[in-house]
């Protein structure tokens, strides 16, 4: 209440990027140590589901936050102490990149959305590893990984490829960002052809790490845009599949602005970017539920898209989320929506008579993914 009556009417007098970087810099100064960050965790963490199995991963908790918030990684640790069961850094690139010119972050608060085109800005994945080597989050970790945009789209392979070499010994899991519509040609690589080589080539790399080291082979993960059709979408889960990927992020931004509430004028004036939010919450949701008729329980699907509430990650977990990010949700609800969030999924499952979280996974998939 505090954040929605105070707080969040002052961060949106600054501009969106600002308003960001302020709020990076708070969470470093505020659970800048690790007295402050277990006091955090006792007020914002809670054991309600059990560990939850996935990609042979353990979950405190189904609510991660999504890649975006914190590109390099610089306030991983404190981000968990906030309640979240898993943590998924990046988009970060081989080659560290200023990203787009400024302006490229606006908001549309009448729809509770966000409008971006930031264009993978980050320090170049080894500047991640840097970060997170002494400030690993005590969760599940995710690594996003793109390309960068001074690479040809024919030479992505091996761009990914270096910047896979370079992450995987503190992921958990691995991002393939595919999807993003604010690099050039970006969204080709999800092309059944390109995609196939490009994860054939990353388990190949990762199957030649685990050997060295004697660690099980990293999860993969693909990030899919909310713009593909439903034969685009067959074709990405038969590729994956073949290649043996654990899991589909369940999506990216939308190019699409239909039935906003802002007035067209001023969406106009933001340009070109993905849009985020409340706006993407329905067709994110009738993709996890394609996914889930898809793939028929094989692979893990994360629901990300205008998640805020609880009813929000319920609705994506009957579709057939297991595990459920948010971005956008976190700007606009503040520190403590992850806490909310899982608290009130604890209460509908309860309510709802499931046994389990697991148990409601993907119950409505057949009729969201229909309608």
């Amino acid at each position: 209440m505090l954040y929605r009556k105070i707080l969040r009417p002052l961060l949106f007098k600054l501009p969106p990027e600002t308003a960001h970087e302020m709020a990076l810099h708070t969470l470093s100064l505020a659970l800048g140590t690790e007295t402050l960050r277990r006091l955090a965790s006792k007020r914002f963490e809670r054991r309600l589901f059990g560990d939850l199995r996935r990609f042979g991963l353990n979950f405190a908790n189904p609510v991660g936050l999504a890649a975006g918030f914190d590109k390099n990684g610089l306030v991983a640790r404190q981000m968990a102490a906030l309640g979240f069961g898993f943590i998924e850094v990046g988009t970060v690139t081989h080659i560290p990149q200023p990203g787009n010119s400024q302006p490229r972050l606006f908001r549309l608060p009448l729809d509770r959305a966000l409008i971006n085109r930031q264009g993978f800005n980050n320090e170049g994945a080894a500047a991640l590893v840097e970060h997170l080597k002494s400030e690993r989050p005590g969760c599940v970790l995710g690594i996003n990984i793109g390309k960068s945009r001074a690479v040809e789209l024919e030479d992505a392979t091996g761009d990914y490829l270096a910047s896979f070499r370079v992450v995987r010994p503190l992921a958990d899991y691995v991002t393939i960002n595919v999807s993003s519509p604010n690099t050039p040609n970006l969204r080709e690589l999800q092309r059944a052809d390109r995609l196939s080589a490009l994860l054939s080539e990353l388990q190949s790399a990762n199957r030649e790490a685990a050997a060295e080291t004697a660690r099980a082979p990293v999860p993969l993960l693909v990030k899919v845009s909310p713009d593909l059709s439903t034969g685009e979408l067959e074709m990405i889960v038969d590729v994956s599949r073949r290649a043996g990927v654990s899991g589909i992020i369940a999506t990216n931004t939308t190019t699409s602005r239909t039935d906003l509430n802002t007035p067209a004028p001023q969406v106009a004036a933001c340009g070109e970017g993905g849009l985020s939010g409340a706006p993407l919450r329905l067709r994110s949701t009738r993709m996890i539920a394609q996914l889930r008729r898809l793939t028929r329980g094989s692979m893990e699907v994360i629901g990300v898209g205008g998640i805020f509430s609880a009813a929000d990650a319920w609705e994506k977990i009957c579709a057939g989320a297991s595990l459920v990010q948010l971005y956008t949700g976190l700007i606009y609800e503040g520190a403590g929506v992850a806490r909310d969030i899982n608290e009130g999924l604890a209460e509908i499952i309860h309510r709802q008579g499931f046994p389990s979280l697991d148990d409601a996974v993907g119950c409505r998939a057949e009729e969201l993914a229909a309608a």
